[in-house]
């Protein structure tokens, strides 16, 4: 038996939050448990909430930008103790033996965990992981608006690694929400020119603020189609079609567009869209740990952080409510309340 985490859980797709309490069993020895400060709320709790991609568990706890401190470490635990401030994001585990892992690939592991996948994620007062996935937050870093950078905040940072952008570049942004808010100041901060893409031009001036050099409508085909051979990179955060042979166009040569937003329709790429002028549609989720912990490093250094609205724990009906009418500037913190 082990400590009895008090939680808020759907028992239904759509259904409402409610109390939930739940014993976790005892604690692994690579494992740690986390007290929970905050936890964001990202679209992919509103996906798995009304099981959209058809593999959600009820009851279903949510949750997983998670920030908080270590409360207790398993045996086998390394680098982490207990009193780190840390955070945990969509993944909670991996085998760390596998070809992927000891490369510092860990997100692709074949026994990768998910912190909201068949177990119970941080919309509680304690959320549990493999020490490698709590990664310590850097000295001076606000813990309560921190969380949404373990996932909206990895997952348009990873891009710029993985596709090694680099200063010189000119990078695209499709979709100004949690992430692309995100992807304006990291694109700007290392040394790209930024293009944001947007369906509301009311934005304007705020996206300049956050690193937009230049802001394009996402369904200007005229515009769009005036760009032709500009980006080195696009990164495309929605997840909804768009006219894909005009951002294709869009591209330099060598030019890759990335998706990161869970379109679920079908891409349609012609061989020619690739071929000629050697572009690419690549894509990633989130990042492994070492990735995490830089793009950490580089929020502290440039002061990026997400643009957050709050609420207490106890009114997480409220806060997806306020997800789902669209209103949300640009992420939503849930502070703990148990106590």
């Amino acid at each position: 038996m082990g400590e009895i985490t008090r939680a808020y859980a759907a028992g239904e797709p759509r259904g409402k939050f409610e109390r939930f309490d739940y014993d976790a069993g005892e604690l692994g020895g690579d494992q740690v448990d986390i007290k929970v400060l905050a936890s964001g709320i990202c679209h992919s709790d509103l996906s798995m909430l009304n099981n959209d991609w058809g593999m959600t568990q009820y009851p279903f706890v949510g949750g997983h930008e998670a920030v908080g401190t270590v409360i207790a470490t398993g045996a086998n635990v390394r680098n982490v103790e207990v009193g780190d401030t840390v955070g945990l994001g969509w993944n909670s585990g991996s085998c760390n033996h596998c070809d992927q892992c000891i490369n510092g690939y860990q997100i692709n592991c074949r026994e990768l965990e998910q912190t909201i996948v068949a177990r119970h994620g941080g919309f509680a007062d304690r959320v549990r992981c493999n020490w490698e996935w709590a990664v310590k937050l850097p000295d001076g870093m606000d813990a309560s608006k921190a969380g949404p950078l373990f996932c909206g905040g990895i997952t348009v940072f990873n891009p710029f690694v993985q596709d090694e952008i680099k200063p010189t570049d000119r990078v695209g942004v499709v979709g100004i929400g949690g992430l692309g808010h995100l992807a304006l100041q990291f694109a700007d901060k290392w040394g790209c020119e930024v293009t944001a893409f947007t369906s509301n031009a009311a934005k304007t001036d705020e996206l300049r603020s956050l690193g937009a050099d230049y802001v394009v409508g996402t369904r200007d085909d005229e515009a769009i189609k005036a760009l032709a051979g500009r980006f080195d990179m696009i990164l495309v955060t929605v997840n909804v079609p768009l006219n894909w042979d005009l951002y294709f166009s869009a591209l330099a040569p060598k030019g890759k567009l990335h998706v990161v937003g869970a379109v679920l329709d079908p891409i349609p790429v012609s061989a020619f869209s690739l071929i000629m002028n050697q572009k690419s549609l690549t894509g990633t989720a989130t990042g492994s740990p070492g990735v995490v912990a830089k793009m950490l490093e580089f929020c502290a250094r440039h002061k990026i952080e997400a643009v957050t609205e709050t609420f207490p724990m106890s009114r997480i009906n409220n806060a997806f409510e306020h997800l789902e009418s669209g209103k949300a500037r640009y992420r939503i913190v849930l502070e703990n309340d148990f106590d």
